[in-house]
């Protein structure tokens, strides 16, 4: 297929796949740019606008983007995709969940294999150690079963464990709920290797979803970048088992960070896999001792729709309206938003801090700007 051919998302899943291409660089480049301006931009042949235009002030950036562009060609990325099944989903598509479009930070792609419509359905994230007991095993195998019975959706991250159990539950139990993957890698890169299986049953009946592009090995800093998503795609995070620190503990601050509930199954005191659990329940995380109670957590939520977009986002109050408004003028640091306003820096870079957690704004390498629908 020649470059002229190409639909927009061959160019959003090449850049995806860049070196030096983070999460905010990729949103704060395709916020400015059409995906065909964005690959302009990253071969050096257009210049930037927005804060992407001081990223690229640095040389290291310029010339690992220009190597990636001979290195990852569009119409070769796109044709991966297509040989895999996969579909492409650019943020503002209007297939893109709708619960990710005011997230602190959502993904500017998503891979897919499966149904984007179990989106729509009730969702519960059950996670935990990779490094489960038999206990543990069985609880999530039990709840995954049970919220699977009932029409709940299954969401993790497919890791061994805790994770992968509750997955095989959801599957066993042949009922409306379905699971639902994320995963740190691309889509034909299975990792763990012996969840090969697991993985091709998730995308057959239910969702498997990832914002690497295939080809993309499961590098350690994607996986916590993989947690936050298994979280906004969740009406409530389920901690099975968990030891005092660990990838489901960050998926709970995550959650935490959303304003989602988040609930633990409570263990052993003095067991090294309860230690996090206990942990959360004791800040507040609801207790769980089976299915049930998740099911009469949801009888009393109305739920997170992934389809409908609606703006969620907490309203600014205060002297972040005024930061809020500066920045609808133009992107700016905060040593410049501190400059045009006259207030101190830790006043400012607090305020910006507020703004970015609710969605209001985003940032690369420093530099902010609005996002989503204005004030």
């Amino acid at each position: 297929m020649s470059a002229g051919l190409l639909p927009p998302e061959a160019y959003v899943a090449a850049l995806a796949g860049f070196r030096n291409m983070s999460v905010n660089r990729m949103g704060a480049l395709l916020r400015h740019h059409t995906p065909e301006e964005a690959w302009a931009v990253a071969c050096g042949v257009t210049p930037a606008r927005g804060p992407i235009a001081q990223v690229l002030a640095r040389s290291e950036v310029r010339a690992a983007w220009r190597r990636c562009t001979d290195e990852r060609p569009p119409e070769q990325v796109w044709q991966r995709c297509r040989e895999l099944g996969l579909q492409v989903v650019c943020q503002g598509a209007p297939s893109y969940p709708g619960c990710l479009l005011h997230d602190p930070l959502p993904p500017p792609v998503l891979f897919v294999r499966g149904d984007l419509g179990l989106l729509a359905g009730r969702r519960i994230a059950v996670v935990g150690t990779r490094n489960a007991t038999g206990g543990g095993r069985q609880a999530a195998r039990d709840i995954g079963h049970g919220l699977g019975a009932a029409g709940v959706h299954v969401v993790s991250g497919l890791a061994r464990g805790i994770d992968g159990c509750a997955h095989y539950g959801t599957l066993a139990a042949e009922g409306e709920g379905r699971p639902i993957g994320v995963v740190a890698s691309g889509l034909d890169v299975v990792y763990p290797r012996e969840h090969r299986d697991l993985w091709n049953a998730v995308a057959d009946c239910g969702l498997l979803l990832t914002e690497s592009p295939p080809g993309t090995p499961p590098e350690a800093f994607r996986f916590p970048l993989r947690n936050r998503i298994v979280a906004a795609l969740s009406e409530a995070v389920l901690v099975v088992e968990s030891r005092e620190r660990g990838g489901s503990l960050l998926t709970a601050a995550d959650a935490i960070e959303r304003d989602i509930p988040v609930m633990a199954v409570p263990g052993p005191v003095g067991r090294r896999s309860s230690v996090g659990v206990n942990r959360l329940i004791q800040d507040g995380a609801i207790p769980i001792t089976g299915p049930d109670d998740v099911l009469i957590h949801l009888s009393y939520q109305h739920g997170r729709s992934a389809v409908v977009p609606a703006d969620l986002r907490a309203r600014p109050r205060g002297d972040d309206i005024a930061i809020y408004r500066e920045l609808q003028r133009e992107p700016r640091t905060i040593d410049g938003v501190a400059f045009a306003l006259g207030h101190g820096l830790v006043e400012v870079a607090m305020g910006l801090a507020r703004l970015e957690s609710a969605g209001w704004v985003a940032q690369a390498d420093g530099w902010f700007e609005c996002v989503g629908s204005p004030l």
